[in-house]
């Protein structure tokens, strides 16, 4: 599977964001995908992953109501929307697959897109 992150961008706090991971080789639809994200100087972390089927999706509490993960397998696309953007959301946003129920584990993941890139002005 091959993962192409895309949607980053500048956008002042409190403004709006869709990222997209689209996929392409072997058949997505069957691989629950995560974003992660990874801050200047810090570790990457969980943000959001969803089902292969797009019926049970996970959460990190800080970002619940903010952040919404979904996916559309017609479209071998999974996308994360970000509401309410804060300064300390400015990280390279990675979205991952793996065979399998969704994880909030980096190691789980099998396959990785190059990141793009989300800054939050203050």
């Amino acid at each position: 599977v091959q993962l192409q992150a895309s949607g980053g961008g500048l956008v002042q706090a409190g403004g709006s964001l869709r990222l997209s991971c689209a996929a392409s080789g072997r058949t997505f639809s069957r691989y629950a995908t995560g974003w992660f994200r990874q801050a200047p100087g810090k570790e990457r972390e969980f943000v959001r992953a969803i089902s292969w089927s797009g019926g049970a999706t996970y959460y990190r509490d800080s970002e619940k109501g903010r952040f919404a993960i979904s996916r559309d397998n017609a479209k071998n696309t999974v996308y994360l929307q970000m509401n309410r953007l804060k300064p300390e959301d400015t990280a390279v946003y990675y979205c991952g697959a793996k065979m399998g129920a969704p994880s909030s584990v980096l190691a789980d993941y099998e396959y990785w897109g190059q990141g793009t890139q989300v800054t939050v002005s203050s």
